[in-house]
C-alpha cells in the first residue's frame, strides 16, 4: 500500500514538482528508463508478496478453483506490471501527452492480453476440474486443452483489435472467403482434428484406456491431442498414431464395456488321475487366491471345465479367473501356476510329459519269400 499512496502523489502533484525531482539528467528519454526500472523492481517485488498472500489465503479454503485461478494469472501478471511501470515513467518523466495516450492504449491491450492469457492457462485445468466434479463422461486431454485455449485467445484478440480500431466484419468475411483455400490446403491436419473431436464425442477411445491396434501395438492411451493420439506401451515406449488412421482402424479397447478382465489357465494332468478331485484342487487354489494376490477378483467366482476330449498325453482342464484390469492378468497367472504346482505335489496328481510313441516298420523281414 504505501508504494501506491507514493506514486498516487507524485501522479496527481503538479508538473513543476515532478520536474524539479526527475528533471535534473538533461535527457528525459533516459530519466523515463530509469523510472520504468525502479517501478519495476517495486511493482515485482509487491506482486511476489501479493502472491504469497493470496497463495496462503487459497490454501485455506475447500475450492480448488482458487488455486487453479492463481496459477493461471502468476505468469501473464508480468506483463502488466511491465505495462504500468512505462506509464507512471513516461507521467513522471514528463515527456509530451502524446506518449502517455498511447501508453493508456497499451495498458488496455495488456490488460486484455493479461486477461486472454490468464484464462486461456485456467480455462484448461478449469474445465478439467469442473468435469471431475459433476463427473461427466468426457475426457479431458490436448485437443480439449488446444480447442478451449484456442476459442479464448481468438476471442481476446476480437476484442484487441476492437481496442485499437481495426474492423472485424472485413476480417471474418475474409476469414470466410480463405476458409475455402485453407480447407484444401491443410486437408491433413483438419482431417486428424475432426478426427480427434470424432473419437472425443464418440467416446470409444479415452486416456487411460488399454487398447490394441490391428497392426499388433498394444498400451495405454497417454493423450489425444489435435493432431495425433499417443499410447505408451508396456516396455515404456511411446505410439505416435495420426488420428484419422486410428479413427478408421480396429482397434479392442480392453476397458470397455468395463476394465476387468477374464483369462484362462490351462493345466493337464496324468491320465491316472480324478478329475473331481483336480476340479476341487483347482477351486480350491483360485478361491485362496483371490483373497491374496492383487487384482485377481473372487467376484465372479472362478470357475473350471473339462476340455472336450482327451489330449495327445493328458487330461486338460481349464481354469477361468477374472482379474481387475489387463495388466493385472500376468501376475495372477504366475501365483496361480506356483501354487497349483505345489498343491499337485501334495496331493499327488501328476503332470505328464509330454510323450510320443514311434513305431518302426522292418519292410525287409515283411517281405514275402520268394
Amino acid at each position: 500500500m504505501p508504494v501506491f499512496l507514493f506514486l498516487s502523489i507524485l501522479l496527481d502533484s503538479p508538473f513543476p514538482f515532478r520536474y524539479n525531482i526527475f528533471m535534473t539528467v538533461n535527457s528525459g528519454y533516459l530519466v523515463t528508463v530509469l523510472i520504468v526500472i525502479a517501478v519495476t523492481g517495486i511493482l515485482l517485488a509487491a506482486r511476489k508478496m501479493l502472491f504469497r498472500v493470496l497463495r496462503r489465503l487459497s490454501q485455506k479454503t475447500a475450492s480448488h478453483f482458487d488455486d487453479l485461478l492463481l496459477a493461471g494469472l502468476e505468469g501473464p501478471s508480468i506483463l502488466l506490471i511491465l505495462t504500468l511501470a512505462l506509464y507512471v515513467g513516461i507521467r513522471l518523466s514528463g515527456l509530451p501527452e502524446a506518449y502517455t495516450k498511447y501508453v493508456l492504449k497499451g495498458m488496455y491491450l495488456s490488460l486484455v492480453l493479461t486477461a486472454t492469457m490468464g484464462f486461456a492457462n485456467v480455462s484448461g485445468r478449469s474445465i478439467a476440474y469442473f468435469m471431475k466434479k459433476v463427473d461427466l463422461p468426457i475426457s479431458v486431454t490436448g485437443l480439449l486443452h488446444a480447442v478451449t485455449k484456442g476459442v479464448v485467445y481468438a476471442v481476446g484478440i476480437l476484442v484487441m483489435l476492437n481496442a485499437v480500431g481495426v474492423s472485424i466484419a472485413p476480417i471474418i468475411t475474409a476469414l470466410g472467403v480463405g476458409g475455402l483455400a485453407m480447407a484444401l490446403a491443410l486437408q491433413d491436419t483438419l482431417s486428424n482434428l475432426f478426427a480427434g473431436i470424432h473419437i472425443l464425442a464418440e467416446h470409444t477411445i479415452r486416456v487411460g484406456d488399454f487398447i490394441r491396434l490391428e497392426t499388433g501395438q498394444e498400451g495405454y492411451v497417454e493423450d489425444i491431442s489435435w493432431r495425433t493420439t499417443r499410447i505408451r506401451m508396456l516396455p515404456n515406449n511411446m505410439v505416435i498414431v495420426p488420428n484419422s488412421k486410428l479413427a478408421q482402424s480396429v482397434v479392442v479397447n480392453y476397458h470397455l464395456p468395463d476394465p476387468t478382465l477374464s483369462f484362462q489357465l490351462k493345466v493337464s494332468v496324468s491320465y491316472e488321475a480324478d478329475p473331481d478331485t483336480v476340479e476341487r484342487v483347482l477351486l480350491e487354489e483360485a478361491a485362496k487366491a483371490a483373497k491374496e494376490v492383487p487384482g485377481l477378483l473372487s467376484d465372479p467366482a472362478p470357475t473350471v471345465r473339462f476340455l472336450p476330449g482327451p489330449g495327445s498325453s493328458s487330461l486338460d482342464f481349464s481354469l477361468n479367473c477374472r482379474v481387475r484390469e489387463y495388466l493385472d492378468q500376468y501376475l495372477a497367472q504366475h501365483e496361480l501356476n506356483k501354487r497349483i504346482i505345489r498343491r499337485f505335489k501334495q496331493e499327488g496328481i501328476e503332470i505328464p510329459f509330454p510323450t510320443t510313441t514311434v513305431y518302426v516298420r522292418n519292410e525287409q523281414h515283411e517281405r514275402p519269400a520268394k
